[in-house]
């Protein structure tokens, strides 16, 4: 037994950090989230912020975007060109892949002044590429309303996890102790 605990600890070990670090953060997000009556159509605070950090993106680029909370469901209603385009629901903000890119970087441990600037900074591009994800969606529901489900379910998603892989692939080979060791 103890030559499998020394053959395969590394994996183990990155398996328990990665898991530990994965439901804590998870849990935490369900508190944060139980803070809000979903049958009271609360929105909690950050998907509000992502809607409207979208909105005010597309007004920036001056495009005509207007939000407004959904009167009988937790989300907010997005209009573009004065036409109700799509909800902004829970799932949009990004935080379960936000969650998802800091358990990986802690499971595969670095210095930990480089793995705190890593997750911030990751998790300020994972935010950024997201807002830049949903006002692209608005602009591309509207324009191209038959092509809404490959864009929404299949293209973003692959953007959005493929720069979170690469952003992986990057703190593995650059900044964590495994790169030091195969350096």
């Amino acid at each position: 037994m103890n030559k499998y605990w020394t053959q395969y600890k590394p994996f183990l070990l990155f398996l328990g950090k990665f898991a530990l670090t994965y439901l804590v953060l998870t849990f935490a997000y369900q508190y944060y989230l139980n803070q809000f009556d979903a049958k009271e159509h609360e929105v909690d605070g950050f998907t509000k912020l992502v809607t409207e950090q979208v909105e005010q993106t597309l007004l920036f680029f001056n495009k005509d975007a207007h939000i407004e909370l959904h009167p009988q469901q937790p989300c907010y209603k997005f209009f573009y060109n004065g036409k109700y385009i799509s909800r902004i629901v829970e799932g949009c903000n990004a935080l379960s892949v936000i969650i998802l890119f800091i358990a990986f970087v802690i499971a595969f441990t670095g210095k930990f002044k480089h793995t705190i600037l890593y997750i911030i900074a990751g998790t300020i591009i994972i935010h950024i590429l997201n807002i830049t994800r949903i006002a692209l969606l608005m602009i591309a529901f509207y324009n191209f309303p038959a092509a809404n489900v490959i864009l929404h379910d299949v293209l973003f998603p692959l953007v959005i996890y493929g720069t979170v892989f690469i952003l992986w692939v990057i703190w593995v080979n650059k900044f964590s102790l495994y790169a030091k060791k195969t350096a």
